[in-house]
């Protein structure tokens, strides 16, 4: 029977959000998921923008190769708590990195479930 385990975002600092300072690839790492193939992290990720302005944000999903690694969105000025990874898997100690078309002004929140 597998188990599931909550954790926090292994680039977050006691839970804290993480804040995307990366204007290009590769991006700020988000997170760096289970080593090996016989777990799973599930991964949950909010974006928050702090700005006046629509800031464009890339996630890069266990690659920086685009476009098989990447994830475009925009987050809306003034946002709080906007769901941008909703649950996706990842394994083997592949990394999500993320980075913004403004510096400074993306939060990334979120936890991941371990299943093993």
């Amino acid at each position: 029977m597998a188990t599931f385990t909550k954790t926090l975002l292994s680039g977050s600092t006691n839970g804290k959000a993480i804040l995307v300072n990366a204007t290009t690839s590769p991006g700020t790492t988000i997170h760096t998921a289970v080593t090996g193939t016989s777990s799973l992290d599930e991964i949950w990720l909010y974006a928050v923008n702090s700005s006046n302005s629509d800031v464009k944000l890339t996630i890069e999903w266990g690659e920086t190769t685009a476009p098989n690694g990447n994830i475009e969105l925009t987050i809306p000025g003034e946002s709080g708590l906007i769901l941008v990874i909703p649950g996706l898997l990842l394994q083997n100690s592949l990394v999500v990195k993320a980075f913004a078309n403004t510096a400074n002004v993306i939060c990334i929140h979120g936890y991941v479930n371990r299943i093993g």
